[in-house]
């Protein structure tokens, strides 16, 4: 496997390979042109390879935020033959090199907090944070990703050479179990997301109510518990930043 910037030939097959990932319903497909105007503005455009193959691509844009430069990560996929391989993480870490070496030291994205999955690997692999809670971001969308519901986001803080996250990325950080504050996750969860249960709208506004309470007292959502029957996020106050 290896990674690259990519060109115009990749970013053709970066729309194909987001219709081979999302499917042909989601009309919310990024067209080349967006990968073309990206990768001319200072943004990034960079693929993870099988040989020739595009299996998977990050696609970044600029941001600014009291006058100092960050990345926002708007789009990543990984083809579905790949997926538990460890594309994603290469990725992001490429993402990571890559940024460092123009002097950019802040990656952030926005996640659905209830795909857990992803929970873990943004809070617990890569060492971010969460200390924003963007409801219904994206409005109702035709995606059927989106089953229909409020687009609640998460916003990933990833510093990218803190001490927290070259300690993550190494594998040196045992998940947590225990902090000040704990926002409990029911067992039931994947069950409802299966059917589209209407305990699903519930769940989302608790989960808003929880997160932005915590997050205007000071803290910051700092990794996902995964016992068996005890997941939840684990929150602790947080000033460093």
């Amino acid at each position: 496997m290896s990674e690259g910037i990519l060109g115009l030939d990749e970013f053709h097959r970066c729309v194909d390979l987001q219709r081979e990932i999302w499917g042909e319903a989601d009309l919310e497909v990024e067209p080349a042109t967006m990968f073309v105007v990206a990768a001319h503005t200072g943004c990034q455009v960079l693929g993870a390879f099988d040989g020739d193959r595009l299996v998977g691509y990050t696609l970044a844009v600029v941001g600014l935020c009291d006058g100092v430069a960050y990345l926002h990560s708007h789009m990543t996929g990984v083809h579905r033959d790949y997926r538990n391989r460890g594309v994603g993480r290469q990725l992001k870490l490429f993402q990571r090199d890559e940024a460092l070496g123009r002097g950019i030291r802040l990656i952030q994205w926005t996640f659905d907090p209830l795909e857990l999955r992803n929970a873990h690997f943004n809070l617990n692999r890569l060492g971010a944070i969460c200390r924003n809670y963007q409801p219904n971001l994206y409005g109702v969308t035709t995606s059927p990703l989106h089953r229909g519901m409020a687009t609640d986001r998460l916003l990933v803080e990833w510093r990218l050479d803190s001490a927290r996250v070259v300690a993550a990325i190494e594998g040196l950080v045992k998940n947590p179990v225990e902090a000040p504050a704990i926002i409990e996750l029911p067992g039931e969860l994947e069950r409802w997301l299966q059917e589209n249960s209407p305990e699903i709208g519930k769940l989302q506004a608790r989960l808003q109510e929880e997160f932005m309470m915590w997050f205007a007292k000071g803290y910051a959502a700092v990794a996902l518990r995964t016992t068996p029957g005890a997941r939840a996020y684990l929150l602790t106050p947080w000033s460093d930043f």
